[in-house]
């Protein structure tokens, strides 16, 4: 007597279905000696579905193998400016769906998305109405908005962190040195407002020098990401938010690399030709610019998955 196992069909004979039972439930068995309840319980759930994918698609020694050679070289790329494990965790979904799970709606709060690979801690304070671009190449974008909570009511002095990639595409810490641009903090003002100069976002492409640029370019996915600026939003007594805003018309937003783009976080990147004044009167030297508006929600810290989204910056 035999099993169908696989999305081929394979034959599975019943004895071998037995043996291949045993295994999983042996190496479950193995972390019943855990002291830890929430690390035995990820271990075990972790093994089961491990083996059950394994099982599911026969995977072969030399496929193991290829695993193993990938992880690998993930690991050898990765340094203190490249993270090579949470760029696969992005292209598999992975990062979303954790993001999901710990956000859960609230309210009318503002939609989580992910961190992504190039936060770096240490980024300059500026001043409101100050510039992060920092010397990086782009078109001029003000950006402005207000901080509250899901009442309505404002976050004084709500710390905002902003970080992006220049209009070539690179984030600073892909180009060698050690000089920051595109990125900085700021805090909101007395009534929960906020307002600083970055440069417009422009599409980009992730990382695919390394293994998972290889994985994409085998399954033929693009690497390529629609255009963003990223945020980290943080108020006393409310949940941390890491979000970005997207340009709406981009035609990536429905292929994003990493599944980041959500439809509240898609906006109005208004462009204003040469000439037109600014908010604040800055001269750009006959330069065009755009603009954006942004308010921001953030959710009660005893909400669902509060304190748990983006908190260890380890990555």
């Amino acid at each position: 007597m035999s099993e169908q196992s696989g999305e081929a069909g394979t034959q599975v004979a019943a004895e071998q279905q037995e043996r291949e039972q045993a295994l999983m439930e042996k190496v479950v068995a193995s972390f019943e000696t855990s002291q830890d309840p929430r690390l035995k319980q990820l271990m075990q759930a972790l093994t089961r579905h491990l083996h059950a994918f394994l099982r599911e698609v026969r995977l072969t020694e030399e496929e193991w193998a290829s695993a193993i050679e990938f992880l690998t070289a993930a690991g050898h790329i990765t340094d203190d400016k490249r993270q090579e494990f949470i760029l696969l965790s992005d292209v598999l979904g992975a990062s979303m769906q954790t993001i999901a799970i710990n956000n859960e709606a609230y309210a009318n709060a503002t939609e989580a998305t992910v961190l992504g690979p190039f936060y770096v801690e240490g980024s300059a304070e500026i001043p409101l109405g100050g510039d992060i671009a920092f010397g990086a190449a782009g078109q001029p974008c003000w950006v402005e908005g207000t901080v509250t909570g899901t009442d309505g009511k404002p976050m004084p002095s709500a710390r905002i962190e902003v970080w992006e990639a220049d209009e070539d595409g690179f984030y600073d810490v892909q180009y060698d040195g050690d000089r920051m641009a595109a990125r900085g903090h700021l805090f909101a003002d007395e009534n929960g407002d906020y307002r600083f100069w970055a440069i417009t976002p422009t599409p980009y492409p992730i990382p695919h020098d390394g293994p998972v640029g290889a994985l994409l370019a085998a399954v033929g996915r693009s690497p390529m990401r629609a255009s963003h600026l990223h945020f980290d939003v943080r108020a006393d007594g409310k949940r941390t938010l890491i979000t970005h805003i997207f340009v709406r018309g981009d035609e990536l937003l429905t292929s994003d690399a990493v599944f980041g783009v959500k439809d509240p976080l898609i906006h109005d990147f208004v462009e204003h030709p040469t000439g037109t004044p600014t908010p604040d009167g800055r001269d750009l030297a006959g330069v065009a610019w755009s603009s954006v508006r942004f308010d921001i929600v953030l959710a009660p810290a005893h909400a669902a998955g509060a304190g748990i989204a983006s908190t260890d910056r380890s990555q």
